[in-house]
């Protein structure tokens, strides 16, 4: 089996992404953010087996010479690696410039100069902003309605150029606003479950009428893998999406529903975005991942929620639900 890196492993796609390529019989290079506590984040949550069967590499994808280090020997990269917080890249935009543009143009030269078979870059359904037409297709107009957007805009550009300029064989691979175990607080879903299993009677939000199209975590790994197994999505941009679409404040609701029923819902003025910057609509359409790879789905919206949940029970101590997370 193909020798795979993965960047970004430890994060919360890449985690779910690393343990389904080990399961599959991939032999797996991890790329974890080096740090002086040698933690490896999710992955030290994994299984003995697992975790032993795989290849830690600590560095940083805005250090190119660290990125050709660990992408040697490898037959594949699935390139995660990103600062995603929309929020907080109102704040720091060199910092999203640096991870995402630079780091991804790291990963680009290194496989152009080390002849790497394939190389799988992550994108966002933000890229497109918000929809000009509904469900968004690989044909809709990019939009950058923040500095996160925008610079995974410019990574995707990147990567093209990459394809054409030198043909290497990249794939985009662009997930709708994925959900699940491990995810930080920054994200909705989180969010609204940590207030509401911490016992808060006030669930604090911002804007309640933008709505998402939520993959869960473990459909979204396996789009990678299949965009990965498909020759036909080389040189391709491939949503994956649900084709479904609920606004935060029904989802909001739903929660409520379940967790705690007697729960309101109040609007916290910071975590509000900026009226220009707000995606108020996306609903991915699906059919080119269909078209040119064995995805489909296999969770249903309900029964991803229930393991999400069932999930932040267990770890709940491992989030801060009384704090803002930008």
């Amino acid at each position: 089996m193909a020798k795979i890196l993965v960047t970004g492993a430890e994060g919360f796609i890449g985690s779910h992404l690393t343990e389904l390529l080990v399961k599959e019989g991939y032999d797996v290079r991890a790329m974890v953010q080096y740090n002086s506590f040698n933690n490896w984040g999710w992955i030290d949550t994994f299984d003995k087996e697992v975790k032993d069967s795989l290849d830690i590499f600590l560095g940083d994808v805005r250090d190119p010479n660290g990125v050709r280090t660990a992408m040697k020997d490898v037959d594949a990269v699935f390139h995660l690696a990103a600062l995603i917080a929309i929020p907080y890249s109102y704040h720091s935009p060199d910092m999203y410039v640096d991870t995402n543009i630079k780091g991804t143009l790291n990963i680009l030269q290194a496989a152009r100069d080390l002849n790497t078979e394939r190389v799988l870059v992550t994108s966002t359904s933000e890229v497109y902003g918000t929809a000009q037409y509904v469900p968004i297709d690989e044909k809709h107009p990019y939009q950058g309605q923040s500095p996160y957007s925008a610079t995974k805009i410019g990574a995707d550009r990147l990567a093209e150029s990459f394809y054409r300029s030198f043909d290497l064989p990249v794939s985009i691979v662009r997930p709708f606003n994925t959900y699940g175990p491990r995810q930080s607080a920054r994200a909705v879903i989180p969010t609204i479950i940590t207030q509401l299993l911490s016992g808060m009677k006030e669930i604090k939000l911002g804007s309640l009428e933008p709505t998402r199209d939520f993959n869960y975590v473990k459909d979204t790994a396996r789009g990678f893998l299949e965009i990965y197994r498909s020759n036909k999505t080389i040189g391709q941009e491939i949503n994956i999406a649900t084709q479904r679409e609920i606004s935060i404040g029904e989802l909001a609701e739903e929660l409520i529903r379940q967790i705690a029923p007697d729960a309101k819902i109040v609007c916290d003025a910071q975590r509000v975005r900026p009226e220009k910057s707000e995606v108020e609509r996306l609903l991915g359409c699906n059919e080119k991942i269909k078209a040119l790879t064995d995805w489909r789905p296999q969770y249903t919206f309900e029964e991803g929620l229930a393991e999400t949940i069932a999930f932040f029970r267990e770890n709940l101590d491992k989030y801060k639900a009384d704090i803002y997370n930008v």
